[in-house]
């Protein structure tokens, strides 16, 4: 038998006595003692029970109180909840923001975890040099053709810039939404959105200059010729296989004996990097080495060198196509091509990781040893001690 509705009348109302008073399907008049009358919509969430109020029963008419629990009751059918959905209703509109105001405070949350203070110029200077019109609005007007007049100009003469721009909008975006400065859907998002208003050519990340391995003897007798930080850290970047921040950022106190163990938060990783040094490379330090070793071990006249410092030496030297951090690519087309130490010896002496979780805590304990091997013969190569031809360990030694 279905329960009755409608149970109340407007008269018999004013006649009640203290307590609960259903009308049917959820609606109720609750009396307090004091005899004020409200109505209430009783329901069930998440197994709790609720109590929406629809106001007092002396001037929320009858009609009126049944329509507002009938609309309740939609709401609960399409998945609502009424309470929610009315504090969403009266909640103050969020203090309006503009892209640059929420780009800052993304920034300052993200710059503890970033491992270079340029990153934060190179964030700012992308997107106010290629986004100018969206970095000065109210970041909740900012819509897809306005992300599209930021991207069209650079997105085929600038695919990698292009790149980090859109990634840099979507970013700076969703945190507005979480803040609550802005709704709806994203409109610098890639997959299923952007992606089908721009062309999808192929993004290559460009090579560094990278110098013939065979011309290195060669390039190392002239700068070793030359007694300047710049000159010195770039011999010591190539010996060592190492990237040029790694070298800038050196300390005396990183060196133990005859290894560099680099920190974790100055690799690209973000994992300690253990690097054999072979008698050239502490032959260089040796050149270098200050009364107290202490602090860098390539200073440059205001803090660590620049990364332009050590390109400058090449551009000395006459070495117009070639980088610093091309000098791994040597590094690694020479191992590959005249030794015969195993690929992951290769790659582990670039601080590239390679293989599981598990393969790597298997290699872990020989893993040095093997490449203090190939970094020496890497030294040997390049100071003359041997030729191009080198003596292959066997594959059990590699």
């Amino acid at each position: 038998m279905a329960k009755p509705i409608n149970r109340l009348s407007w008269k018999a109302i004013p006649t009640l006595a203290p307590g609960w008073h259903g009308d049917g399907q959820g609606l109720y008049v609750r009396v307090e003692e004091t005899g004020s009358r409200r109505w209430v919509f009783v329901y069930s969430r998440l197994g709790k029970r609720r109590e929406f109020g629809l106001g007092s029963a002396d001037t929320v008419k009858i009609a009126e109180a049944r329509s507002a629990a009938a609309d309740a009751r939609e709401l609960i059918r399409k998945g609502g909840d009424p309470i929610e959905a009315r504090r969403a209703l009266l909640a103050p509109p969020p203090e309006a923001k503009t892209f640059a105001q929420v780009a800052v405070m993304l920034m300052d949350d993200l710059e503890p975890d970033w491992k270079s203070p340029k990153q934060r110029g190179q964030w700012e200077a992308s997107l106010t040099q290629h986004a100018p019109a969206i970095w000065k609005v109210d970041v909740a007007a900012v819509d897809t053709e306005m992300v599209l007049a930021a991207l069209r100009p650079i997105w085929s003469t600038k695919p990698e810039t292009a790149a980090r721009v859109r990634s840099r909008i979507e970013r700076v975006l969703s945190a507005a939404k979480v803040r609550g400065f802005r709704t709806g859907d994203n409109p610098a998002l890639w997959r299923g959105h952007l992606d089908q208003l721009l062309s999808r050519g192929k993004r290559l990340k460009g090579h560094h200059a990278a110098m013939p391995y065979a011309l290195v003897p060669a390039f190392i007798i002239r700068l070793g010729e030359r007694r300047s930080v710049s000159a010195l850290a770039l011999l010591f970047l190539i010996l060592t296989a190492t990237r040029s921040g790694e070298v800038r950022g050196a300390r005396w106190e990183e060196i133990e004996g005859d290894l560099w163990r680099i920190p974790a938060e100055r690799m690209k990783g973000g994992r300690e990097h253990v690097v054999p040094l072979t008698k050239a490379a502490l032959d260089v330090l040796e050149r270098i080495a200050p009364p107290v070793r202490k602090g860098l071990i390539f200073p440059g006249l205001k803090g660590p060198l620049t990364d332009m410092a050590l390109a400058m030496v090449l551009r000395k030297l006459d070495i117009p196509d070639a980088t610093p951090h091309g000098f791994r690519s040597s590094f690694r087309d020479w191992a590959g091509d005249c030794t015969s130490f195993a690929r992951e010896t290769m790659e582990e002496a670039l601080a590239h990781q390679v293989g599981s979780v598990v393969e790597k805590a298997y290699r872990r304990s020989t893993a040095l040893e093997k490449r203090r091997l190939l970094m020496t013969a890497w030294a040997d190569f390049c100071t003359g001690e041997t030729g191009q031809l080198i003596t292959f360990p066997s594959r059990e030694q590699a």
